[in-house]
């Protein structure tokens, strides 16, 4: 698979200064973690799960979640394991297509080596497991459970811890907590691809609900506990772990309050098109998914198969940065120093800028290098015309 793969070829040629690279579930854990992307969420009840994620693939998802947990009824988790057995077994039955990465959200631990016994053949499929409210405490007998189960069924598969615990949001509770979770994750680091924030469970400890036109970052509580968690578990120097942004809620027309977000210039001629994602609230988005990136996140929680698009958009890396990113590394190896940029609009400091660099070029190779002239307004434009 590879990120704008459902775009024509000669729609990526015109877009990309270096085009996204080819990537599989066997790459390296590193490759994966950045390639999540737009993790689309859908909860495991639905009757099509197997044809829905077959399309999803072709409009460009790289990553599902099939949610056993919040997303469905206590009285129906029996009948959506079965569900997902169930289709699971006609995809791997199918003639070979191209599917994302897939993971199930599961409530308990015993649900993972439940699961992949069941599916037999078809645990070829699934890429891991997303682990809810997760501490060290909760998280030992689920990373356990992940363990065994790899060990069953010959598969490698990876854990997706939620962060989202009350604990996590208390101040009193909050180092402890997160310290706890650095210990267990870093124990079983080779099995843990990726941290996911929960935020609408932060915001559910406190009964605060952001609108669509406020990001998470305009509330303090949640934009304190993403502070704190990037602090201690995203770090750049070899002890962090790629942690993912929250979830966009909304997805339809809301009344706003505030002005739209984005700015016309971008647009130029395409102002039909700027309407149109203020209208549906993808301004706010936008927003936040810059603010993520701003932070120190990578990828993001989509519940809608809008949300893909935007946040791919903005995934790619702009010439401007990687040719920042390229020269960087380039003066480090040359022995350090500071030079002004090739875009002549900033200076570039070889040590301070070093892990900056490297994380974009990574994330370069995954969504690749836009052309000198093109923006995200282009990308985005042309990522919605291919699922249309």
């Amino acid at each position: 698979m590879r990120h704008f793969g459902h775009l024509a070829p000669d729609i990526r040629a015109g877009l990309f200064h270096r085009e996204p690279v080819e990537f599989s579930a066997d790459s390296p854990a590193r490759t994966l973690a950045c390639a999540l992307g737009a993790t689309l969420y859908t909860p495991a009840t639905r009757p099509s799960l197997a044809a829905d994620i077959v399309k999803q693939a072709g409009r460009g998802v790289v990553s599902m979640v099939l949610c056993l947990e919040d997303a469905i009824a206590d009285d129906e988790v029996g009948s959506a394991e079965a569900n997902i057995v169930r289709q699971l077994g006609e995809l791997e039955r199918a003639e070979r297509r191209e599917l994302p990465l897939l993971f199930v959200r599961v409530r308990e631990p015993e649900q993972i080596t439940g699961l992949a016994a069941r599916l037999g053949p078809a645990v070829r499929l699934l890429s891991g497991f997303v682990l809810p409210k997760f501490t060290e405490a909760r998280g030992v007998p689920f990373l356990e459970a992940l363990t065994a189960a790899e060990e069953a069924s010959g598969r490698r598969l990876f854990a997706m811890p939620v962060l989202e615990s009350p604990e996590l949001l208390h101040l009193e509770s909050r180092a402890a907590t997160l310290a706890g979770i650095a210990s267990v994750a870093d124990k079983y680091r080779e099995r843990v691809l990726a941290l996911r924030l929960g935020v609408t469970d932060f915001g559910a400890a406190y009964g605060l609900r952001r609108a669509p036109d406020i990001t998470a970052y305009d509330v303090q509580l949640i934009a304190s506990a993403i502070a704190d968690v990037v602090n201690v578990l995203g770090r750049a120097d070899g002890t962090g772990f790629t942690v993912t942004g929250p979830v966009w809620e909304y997805f339809r027309p809301y009344e706003r309050i505030f002005k739209p977000q984005l700015r016309a210039s971008p647009f130029g001629k395409l102002e039909q098109f700027r309407a149109a994602l203020i209208e549906h609230d993808i301004d706010g988005l936008l927003r936040e998914i810059e603010l993520d990136r701003a932070n120190g996140l990578q990828g993001k929680t989509c519940i809608h198969p809008s949300h893909v698009a935007p946040v791919h958009a903005l995934s790619v890396v702009s010439h401007e940065e990687f040719q920042d990113a390229t020269d960087i590394l380039k003066q480090e190896a040359e022995g350090g120093g500071v030079l002004r940029s090739a875009y002549t609009n900033k200076m570039n400091e070889a040590r301070p800028h070093q892990a900056w660099a490297r994380r974009t070029l990574q994330r370069a190779e995954v969504f690749g290098v836009a052309r000198e002239d093109v923006t995200f307004v282009e990308l985005l434009s042309a990522g919605l015309k291919g699922i249309a």
